[in-house]
């Protein structure tokens, strides 16, 4: 059987694209490949991946996007994945991605793998595991890949993921007719992995090697042809003399670490650690003992004592601590801590002594042996060797570690070399990070680093040039790693030392035979470079699976145990129990049962026969199959849970930061338009001051073109003003019809008076006047807010004071002087205006252009003159007259004629701003006296009533247009909904106004409420629809629905974006209607086909300001229509929740009260239950394995969380009503967490009822009612306690009301009453306190102290918080300990709390 020929077009052929700087032999290879799969066996620095690059680059026109083709590129190390990677970039002009497992690929799903192949990568460099898990999960499939790449292919057997890839993926492909089959291109230095043997033997290993790989081996006719090109190191051997470290000093060290040992085994045995941690610390010490023995007789009493100080060490996190809990933790590195002083003691200190003064007599006394000495000798041999590149394999991590640490402390003085450690992973130590061993590398290269000590996972493919000394501290173990250590030397004349003791005559023979069997297998291959490969036989090809025919997805024997374990790791868990599959395996019988987590959906027990050594693995694949059928593992065999995080993950990264429309209520827009008369819609705005004005205030007449829509004819609503509140009115009273001359004048009216208040001068007021009147069909906003006369009930328009905006006019002129002066009641003024009638002067808006002011003059003050007069903050007294001469150098002219009184003119002020601040006095009070003549008149008649009136008015008018956007929001639910619901717009608008607005209402209180009301509905249809689900795939399901971005995302569906306020109101932004000067832009958007809105710009919205904007809906509809008009606009929103569909009947027969006190807790609760196997579900924590109790309470839990949640904040805000927002939300938040329900369940004794079978539970239950028994009475609720409760503790109270719900049909208020008198005491508004955290954090923004980072750090896996605040030049600052961080935090916070207290109370 031929390797398989690629498959190209019939017109097509694939030609060699090579590089100009190729070798002869390089090119044969490619030539090779080309034509057939081909395996390239040339010595290390030979250049394969080069030949690697150039198939590549042949096959690049079939790879470019947006061809769905896509080559592979395999490496056995995450080292080498960067590297390889960047060959490709510099070589090729494809697109290149790399992949390694810390970049969450294990996480994967089907979309985002698509995306690596669709978009961006040709090739995809990657870990073999990684390759293997997506085409096991049919994310890839081999048929898209046209050039499949294995560097350092020799590793492809047993179960090694390039062997699984092959026999599982490629070879069953081959046998189909229409297969489509990746071209495969193998690398290697040594095509086998053993120790090598005779020329029969080794031709077996390449043979297999090549039948595995369906590729004939290409390699050179000999040595001699490299030669040309590439340097081989000096193999030298270096025979050291064995000599053990004193009897004496060996034996007394091995008996103190005996006792020792048994020390601290003792020590676990009367721990409290569960069975499970006491196993695992006693094999730990068991490791960590038989480490330092090897350490003691290989290196060196000086070099173990570094090993126990190292692994004892608590800044250091290398062990990998796997199943051992905090305490054990403590034990192990007290164990390592007790041995390191064993051996200091024993080692010299003081000055007279270092290690490196006299080597040999340290060699004798057994602080270092003779091999450690030889490798130190043999590394001297080289310190006059410029710029050295050493690599020192060993055997052991800790032998690297150790080395490290020698090697560091006697080569800098002796040749200034630094010396770094690399090692892969073991069962007791941690493995490097890919950023820390690529760092070393690097350095490497640059020569920072001049030793490298490593471990195994440095021998394959590590290219780095000018390394010029290999030295093999330990022995190669197979011909492979011969070969490759011995490659790394990559320098011309440079050297690979084998280190082997003088007695050692075995691996001196297998070192001899390792240096011949590299040409041993180049004339195998080339013997045998005619034959065929033969098929894999039928065992390793077809091992036992299950195939998912929709997707491909494939889970074998051997892969479905890690499969299964996966599965059951991503079920819900707590500290006490981690759910796993448990084996009961009968070898008489060949039988294995196998038991699955309680919180596993599949509670059929899986029983198999078969052969005993496959048994497990027989037991797991049907248990894969069976969660398959159930829906547990989707149609790509991944953990159903997984896949919904994906989906979440992924709508997370869609939804962001962005600009929004800004919408403007079309009822206040129009059109520019030429119509000789325009109807208008009229409502009277009528203002009442609730306490004494100086001044009346006006009626006001809002004229605007469409009927506003509100839930009555009458809108009420206050503002916060100056000396008490101001209660604003606004009533329909008809329609009027204006002629385009009354409407340009009432516009000319308000654009004059309101730029005249928000200016207080006149510089923008004449270019507003300009733009009044705009191009024909020009969008603007457009209504008339116009004096108004008479009542309430029939107002007209006060077209006498719109008219002062025509001031001067020749109608107004001479003639109302005469007219005047007959009546005898008037004379005429000089002003700088002119000669006016002293009428036009009273109640006039005017200025003085010598400063500047406006003032609104209210009378004339007939017992002064310029003569009179004026008393100064000096207490001298001067005439008016010398007054202005000497301040303004003005000659007053006209000294007969009397003063007018005027005042400033209003500031206008934002009204709807809560905590306004106040000035104890504005200027514009107090009244001033001016010369006529210095006055130019703006406008006449203007009352100063009408002026004080106006300026409430953009506060009044940006409040009605907010209602007026609520309304129309309102409108776009109600005009697709069916049912009869009322909501006021107040709520709506509550809901769309932010806390940044700093209003006196803002939308906490209705999102606290909707929030709860959200989660508690999503709960209630998932608990219904999905009752086979896990709870922790509920809860992602439920977070699908209620996260920020999913929210969001439905918000801007709806365009909800646009009506969010989110910005204070601002004065100078505020559009004054008619003034088209100021820039803006109006753009229609059509949101509904009966509603349109107007954009004036956009706002920044984060995604979390939406969401929290649709909760706060949510909250709105509920609170004012209750549950079913909640529910009507999450369908309008497009979450579809139905209340009524009920869940199918439970069959769970049990004997309830063999198993729980059932009485006693109906009792307790105050409930019977139908259904007693709720009760005994919502006790039984997933550590309780009884048969008969088929599910834990994890499910209950779920559901009673959300009811709980929304039964006590629905109760808080209706019991509340009058609340400030953020009062509720703290309320809410002391109430319902898991500490508060805790206290409840402990209180209440339900602890002693818990179904479970974990020591370390029962541990923390029994030292928790302990310490909660010396608590004060008065502080077990709230945020007062000290004590970190297990969570268990508060589950059940969550579980008990999800029974209860269930049991009592789904009824809330019957879950709140019984669960209540558990949770009793309420917290209430005069009990709540604020957490300690955010206490701190207010008051530090309060009174301006100082509060810095917070110092966290973690020993032992106990967290240890400083929290520290600055006040008044003091420093305040608590430090605590805590297993739980947050507990830490609130400790140490309210601590600071404390001083801050006492250090204010004794100031």
């Amino acid at each position: 059987m031929e390797p398989a020929e690629v498959t190209v077009s019939e017109n097509q052929q694939l030609c060699p694209d090579s590089l100009p700087f190729a070798r002869s032999y390089q090119l044969e290879a490619l030539e090779t490949a080309l034509k057939r799969n081909t395996i390239v066996y040339l010595e290390t620095g030979s250049g394969k991946t080069l030949i690697a690059i150039m198939l590549l680059r042949s096959y690049a026109y079939l790879l470019r996007k947006p061809s769905p083709y896509i080559a592979v590129f395999l490496v056995p190390t995450v080292v080498l994945v960067a590297q390889q990677g960047d060959a490709l970039i510099m070589h090729t002009d494809l697109k290149v991605g790399k992949y390694w497992g810390e970049m969450g690929v294990d996480y994967w799903d089907a979309a985002t793998w698509q995306k690596q192949v669709d978009d961006p990568s040709s090739v995809l460099v990657m870990t073999p595991a990684i390759l293997l898990a997506a085409l096991r999960h049919s994310f890839l499939k081999i048929e898209m890949i046209k050039v499949l790449i294995f560097d350092e292919c020799h590793n492809a057997r047993g179960k090694h993921p390039y062997a699984c890839i092959m026999k599982e993926f490629y070879h069953r492909q081959f046998t189909l007719e229409s297969a489509q089959l990746p071209r495969i291109f193998g690398m290697t230095a040594s095509p086998i992995k053993t120790k090598g043997s005779s020329a029969e033997f080794t031709w077996e290993m390449i043979r297999d090697l090549e039948n595995l790989m369906h590729s004939k081996v290409y390699t050179c006719v000999s040595e001699s042809v490299l030669a040309e090109y590439i340097p081989f190191s000096t193999p030298k051997l270096k025979i050291y003399q064995h000599v053990d470290i004193p009897c004496t000093l060996f034996v007394s060290l091995v008996s103190d670490l005996i006792k020792l040992k048994d020390k601290y085994e003792d020590l676990i045995s009367k721990s409290s650690l569960s069975d499970l941690s006491a196993g695992s610390a006693r094999k730990r010490l068991s490791k960590l003992y038989s480490s330092f023995i090897f350490c003691l007789s290989e290196l060196g009493v000086w070099l173990t004592f570094k090993a126990a100080e190292f692994l004892s060490s608590e800044e250091t996190d290398f062990f990998s601590w796997g199943e051992l809990d905090v305490c054990a933790q403590t034990i192990v590195r007290n164990f390592s801590l007790g041995a390191s002083k064993v051996f200091s003691a024993r080692i010299p200190s003081g000055s007279h002594w270092s290690l490196g003064g006299d080597i040999h007599a340290n060699v004798d006394a057994g602080y270092l042996t003779s091999k450690v000495n030889s490798l130190i000798e043999s590394l001297l041999e080289y310190r006059d060797l410029k710029d050295l590149r050493c690599i020192i394999f060993v055997e052991r991590i800790i032998t690297a570690i150790v080395l490290r640490s020698l090697l560091n402390e006697l080569l800098p003085e002796l040749s200034g070399w630094k010396t770094e450690y690399t090692a892969g992973h073991s069962s007791m130590l941690q493995s490097q990070s890919r950023n820390v061993q690529n760092k070393i590398v690097e350095e490497f290269r640059k020569g920072v680093v001049n030793i490298i000590v490593a471990t195994s996972i440095l021998e394959e493919g590590l290219d780095v040039q000018s390394c010029n000394l290999v030295i093999r501290f330990d022995p190669s173990a197979t011909v492979c790693s011969f070969i490759q250590s011995r490659g790394r030397a990559r320098k011309q004349n440079s050297h690979f030392i084998l280190m082997v003791g003088s007695g050692d005559a075995s691996t001196l023979t297998r070192m001899q035979n390792y240096m011949q069997s590299g040409e041993i297998m180049r004339q195998e291959s080339l013997r045998h470079a005619s034959i065929p490969c033969s098929p894999l036989d039928d065992e390793l090809q077809n091992e036992l699976h299950y195939k998912v025919e929709t997707t491909g997805a494939v889970v074998t024997l051997s892969s479905s145990v890690s499969l299964l374990y996966f599965y059951c790791s991503r079920l819900s868990s707590d500290g006490y129990y981690k759910p796993s599959p448990r084996f009961v395996i009968e070898k008489e019988t060949e039988t294995c049962t196998l038991h699955l987590p309680k919180n596993c959906p599949l509670q059929k027990v899986i029983s198999v026969k078969g052969n005993t050594k496959i048994l497990k693995q027989l037991a797991c694949l049907e248990a894969c199959k069976e969660l398959h059928r159930e829906g547990a593992l989707t149609d790509n065999l991944v953990p159903d849970i997984v896949e919904e995080e994906a989906i979440i993950k992924e709508l997370g990264c869609q939804i962001s930061t962005d600009e929004e429309s800004k919408y403007f209520p079309p009822e206040l827009v129009s059109h520019c338009a030429n119509d000789t008369e325009t109807v208008y819609y009229c409502y009277v705005v009528d203002l009442q001051h609730d306490s004494y004005s100086s001044y009346q205030l006006r009626g006001i007449v809002l004229a605007v073109r469409t009927r506003l829509k509100f839930d009555d004819e009458r809108l009420t609503f206050d503002l916060d003003v100056d000396k008490g509140s101001l209660l604003v009115q606004v009533n329909y009273s008809g329609v009027v019809r204006l002629t385009s001359e009354e409407i340009l004048r009432c516009q000319r009216f308000q654009v004059s008076l309101f730029r005249i208040l928000l200016d207080r001068d006149l510089s923008k007021l004449q270019d507003a006047l300009a733009a009044v009147q705009l191009p024909v069909g020009s969008a603007v906003s457009d209504y008339l807010l116009l004096p108004s006369l008479g009542s309430t009930q029939n107002p007209q328009i006060n077209w006498e004071c719109v008219n002062s905006v025509l001031f001067p006019s020749l109608v107004l002129g001479d003639k109302h002087i005469d007219c005047c002066s007959t009546q005898g009641c008037k004379r005429s003024v000089n002003t700088k205006t002119g000669v006016v009638c002293s009428c036009m002067l009273e109640n006039s808006l005017v200025c003085t252009p010598h400063n500047g002011y406006l003032y609104c003059v209210t009378g004339f003050l007939d017992n002064l003159d310029c003569n009179s007069l004026l008393e100064q903050r000096t207490g001298e007294s001067v005439t008016y007259k010398e007054y202005y001469k000497k301040r303004h150098g003005i000659n007053l002219c006209f000294e007969g004629e009397p003063l007018l009184r005027g005042k400033r003119i209003f500031k206008v002020h934002n009204y709807l701003q809560r905590c306004r601040s106040q000035k104890a006095k504005d200027s514009t009070d107090s009244s001033v006296e001016l010369p006529p003549e210095l006055c130019s008149i703006i406008m006449s008649p203007v009352s100063i009533s009408t002026l004080y009136t106006y300026s409430y008015l953009p506060s009044v008018m940006h409040r009605v247009e907010s209602l007026i956007m609520a309304s129309n929001l309102k409108r776009m639910h109600s005009d697709q909904c069916t049912q009869n619901i009322f909501i006021p717009t107040a709520k709506v608008l509550e809901a769309i106004t932010t806390k940044k607005c700093v209003e006196k209402f803002h939308l906490e209180s209705l999102e606290t409420l909707g929030d709860s009301f959200l989660k508690y509905a999503a709960s209630i249809q998932l608990f219904k629809t999905y009752e086979n689900h896990h709870e922790g795939l509920l809860t992602v399901k439920k977070n699908k629905i209620i996260s920020n971005a999913a929210l969001c995302k439905l918000g801007c569906a709806r365009k909800i974006p646009g009506f969010i306020r989110n910005e204070p109101f601002d004065l100078k932004g505020w559009l004054i209607p008619g003034d088209n000067s100021q820039v803006h832009n109006f753009d229609e958007e059509v949101l509904m086909p009966s509603v349109k809105m107007y954009s004036r710009g956009r706002q920044k919205m984060k995604s979390k300001r939406v969401a929290d904007v649709v909760e706060a809906l949510i909250g709105a509809f509920l609170s004012s229509g209750g549950e079913v008009a909640a529910l009507s606009f999450m369908k309008w929103l497009g979450i579809g929740i139905d209340f009524v569909d009920a869940p199918s009947p439970r069959h769970f027969p049990m004997n309830a009260e063999k198993l729980v006190n059932v009485r006693y807790l109906e009792s307790l609760l105050h409930y019977k239950f139908h259904d007693p196997s709720l009760l005994v579900e919502a006790l039984t924590h997933g550590s309780y394995m009884l048969p008969e109790i088929p599910r834990c309470y994890q499910r209950l839990e779920f559901l009673g969380d959300a009811v709980l949640d929304y039964a006590v904040t629905a109760h808080l805000y209706f019991k509340y009503p009058g609340l400030s927002p953020g009062l509720i939300t703290d309320l809410r938040s002391a109430s319902v967490n898991n500490e508060c329900y805790a206290q409840a369940a402990v209180r209440a004794g339900l602890h002693k009822h818990i179904l479970h079978a974990s020591q370390d539970l029962q541990r923390q239950i029994v030292n928790t009612v302990l310490n909660f028994e010396k608590l004060d009475p008065v502080s077990t609720f709230g945020w007062e306690s000290e004590t970190t409760f297990p969570k268990v503790l508060g589950d059940v109270i969550e579980s008990l009301a999800g029974a209860i719900f269930v049991d009592s049909g789904f009824n809330k208020d019957i879950v709140f009453q019984s669960v209540r008198t558990l949770l009793e005491p309420l917290i209430t508004p005069d009990t709540v306190k604020l957490h300690p955290v955010r206490e701190l954090s207010e008051l530090c923004d309060q009174k301006g102290y100082i509060k810095k980072k917070n110092v966290v750090s973690r020993v032992n896996g106990v967290a240890y918080i400083t929290v520290e605040v600055e006040a008044d030049g003091v420093s305040h600052k608590f430090t605590c300990s805590e297993r739980d961080k947050k507990m830490a935090e609130k400790v140490a916070c309210k601590n600071v709390l404390k001083l801050l207290k006492e250090c204010a109370s004794d100031a």
